[in-house]
C-alpha cells in the first residue's frame, strides 16, 4: 500500500504557475477566453471529476467502517483522504476559473449518484471490487478525453487521475479472500460484469447528453478530435482494460 501521509493538493504540484483570473472570470493565457465552447467544455470535464472524487471519498470512507480489521480500515480511510485531495485540486482550478465548482458539478450529481444507487455494494468484497473495477473504468474514460485538452489541464487531469493506492490494496485483499474461500470468485465475477455494463453505459450518457464535454471527443474549428473509428478503438480499449483489472483480482470478465 502506497503512504499516503502527508499528501498535499495535487494542483500544487503541477508544472508551471497558475494564470490569472481576468474579470471576466477568463484565465489570461490559455485558450479558454477565444473559445467559449472549449472553456464550458473543460468546466464540465472538471466539474464532472470533481463530483466524481468527492462522492469516491464518501463512498471509500462508508467501506472503511466494513472493514475486517483496523489496518484494512486504516489503509481505506488514507486513500480516502487521497481523493478528497483530489476534489479540492479539481475545485481549486475551477474557482482560479472564476467558476462556482457548485455549480460547475450540479449537472454530474444525477448522473454519478444514479450509478452508484444502482451498484450499491452488498459487502466488503463486493466494495472493494467496485473501487477497483468500477471506478477504473471511470478514470480510463477520463483519462482518454484528456487527451483532447490544452497542457495544462491534462496535467490537472491525468493527476487525479492517478491510483492513490487502492489498486495495489483490492488486489492483495480479493486475492487472499478468494484463496481462503474460492467459492467468492464466482460471485465476485458477475459483479464485476454488472459493473462494467453499468460503467460503460454511464460513460456513454455523460458524453452525449454534455454538447461541451462532447465536444472535447469530436473536436472543433482549431482542435483536432476524435471521428467515429477512434471512438470505436476508445470503447475497445476501456473493455480490454476491464478485462485486464478482473484477471489481476483472479476473476474472470
Amino acid at each position: 500500500m502506497d503512504d499516503l501521509e502527508g499528501h498535499e493538493s495535487l494542483a500544487d504540484g503541477l508544472e508551471g504557475e497558475p494564470a490569472e483570473v481576468e474579470s471576466s472570470g477568463a484565465v489570461a493565457g490559455d485558450p479558454f477566453s477565444d473559445d467559449p465552447t472549449y472553456r464550458a467544455a473543460v468546466v464540465d470535464l472538471l466539474g464532472a471529476l470533481a463530483y466524481g472524487e468527492l462522492t469516491a471519498f464518501s463512498r471509500l470512507a462508508a467501506d472503511a467502517d466494513m472493514a475486517p480489521n483496523q489496518p484494512a480500515k486504516a489503509a481505506l480511510a488514507r486513500v480516502a483522504v487521497a481523493e478528497f485531495h483530489h476534489y479540492e485540486a479539481l475545485t481549486g482550478r475551477l474557482a482560479e476559473m472564476g467558476v462556482d465548482p457548485d455549480a460547475a458539478m450540479e449537472p454530474f450529481i444525477a448522473p454519478i449518484d444514479g450509478f452508484h444507487d444502482r451498484t450499491r455494494p452488498t459487502g466488503w468484497l463486493e466494495g472493494l471490487v467496485k473501487a477497483y473495477v468500477g471506478d477504473g473504468i471511470a478514470t480510463d474514460f477520463y483519462r482518454e478525453i484528456s487527451a483532447y485538452v490544452d497542457p495544462w489541464t491534462q496535467t490537472l487531469v491525468r493527476s487525479v487521475l492517478q491510483d492513490v493506492g487502492q489498486a495495489e490494496f483490492a488486489v492483495k485483499a480479493i486475492r487472499e479472500a478468494i484463496e481462503a474461500d474460492p467459492s467468492v470468485a464466482g460471485r465476485l465475477a458477475l459483479w464485476g460484469r454488472r459493473l462494467v455494463g453499468e460503467a460503460l453505459s454511464q460513460s456513454q450518457r455523460v458524453a452525449v447528453e454534455r454538447d461541451d464535454l462532447a465536444s472535447l471527443l469530436v473536436g472543433g474549428t482549431n482542435r483536432p478530435g476524435a471521428d467515429l473509428a477512434e471512438m470505436g478503438r476508445m470503447f475497445t480499449r476501456l473493455t480490454d482494460e476491464h478485462i485486464r483489472r478482473m484477471g489481476r483480482l483472479g476473476l474472470n470478465a
